[in-house]
């Protein structure tokens, strides 16, 4: 799998993409959406679609893809190449978001929560199935967050398509199954070759399996934190596994925005623009008096 892209930039968001085969143009096509990478506090979340016409679904399911969680990585690789061998017939393309991406969306003014992040990037791969040309009818989906809302959230906004949202998809349809291979494969690359941009001294690349309750993972997190810049963007700072670490080991920063801060010292800019509805405290220059002006109170 080619990660070049992502090697020369990952602190972003970037789309790793097959060909799409002449079949997937000219036939109805199922379309499966899964995601790798959704619960740890190291590395990127992949999003993956896979695409393959209705006619070739049988071809699918004989290359015995199933939920990726239950396949070895050694079984996944392997899947992935007999998918990219069946290029003819089949199609998959890929959303890498970065550390930094989940991070600063969850933590900036107008919180962009995960849920929102994988729908979004669930809905701009369908929309670039589509704007590719494929002949999408079906899709399906492994829920994030209740299974019902998402699906109707996704047939309102592809009313054209018929949508199937449920938990586990990634077991129950082969097409979730090879997109859940895909996503996978690509993270576990992404994880094992991430160029790290900052200088770290001693950097240890045995951090284990990335996940929050993994004591490599923890281990790696103790010696890594600087105490002034934080953390390398290899890690999701906004997780609680961070953000604990951060409290006990970095020095503490304290922002004027603070939501926590005394509030009650700070007038609300809204209150400048309030109706006044008694004579100011303050007297008005004698510009105004001289000249018998008097403000309004009421309009």
């Amino acid at each position: 799998m080619d990660l070049s892209e992502l090697h020369r930039d990952n602190s972003g968001s970037c789309r790793l993409l097959s060909a799409i085969p002449d079949a997937c143009r000219s036939s109805e096509c199922s379309l499966g959406i899964d995601e790798a990478g959704r619960g740890p506090v190291l590395g990127p979340m992949v999003y993956g679609i896979c695409f393959c016409p209705l006619s070739k679904q049988q071809q699918l399911e004989e290359l015995k893809v199933a939920d990726s969680k239950t396949l070895t990585e050694l079984e996944r690789e392997k899947l992935f190449a007999k998918l990219n061998e069946s290029k003819d017939f089949i199609g998959w393309a890929l959303q890498v978001l970065s550390p930094n991406i989940i991070s600063t969306s969850m933590q900036q003014r107008t919180k962009c929560n995960l849920n929102t992040l994988s729908h979004d990037a669930a809905i701009g791969l369908i929309q670039y199935a589509l704007d590719s040309g494929v002949q999408v009818k079906e899709v399906y989906v492994d829920t994030v967050g209740p299974a019902e809302k998402y699906e109707a959230k996704l047939k309102e906004r592809f009313p054209g398509l018929e949508v199937t949202v449920r938990p586990k998809a990634d077991s129950l349809f082969p097409i979730v199954s090879a997109a859940s291979i895909c996503a996978k494969v690509a993270r576990d690359h992404a994880v094992q070759s991430w160029k790290f941009v900052e200088d770290l001294e001693d950097l240890n690349l045995d951090y284990g399996s990335g996940y929050p309750n993994d004591p490599k993972t923890k281990a790696w997190m103790e010696k890594h934190v600087d105490p002034v810049f934080g953390y390398p963007q290899f890690v999701r700072f906004s997780w609680s596994t961070a953000q604990t670490i951060l409290d006990a080991r970095a020095v503490p920063v304290r922002w004027d925005d603070d939501e926590d801060g005394n509030k009650k010292d700070t007038p609300s800019v809204l209150s400048y623009f309030q109706r006044k509805t008694k004579d100011p405290k303050v007297q008005p220059h004698r510009f105004f008096t001289e000249r018998k002006l008097v403000s309004l109170v009421n309009l």
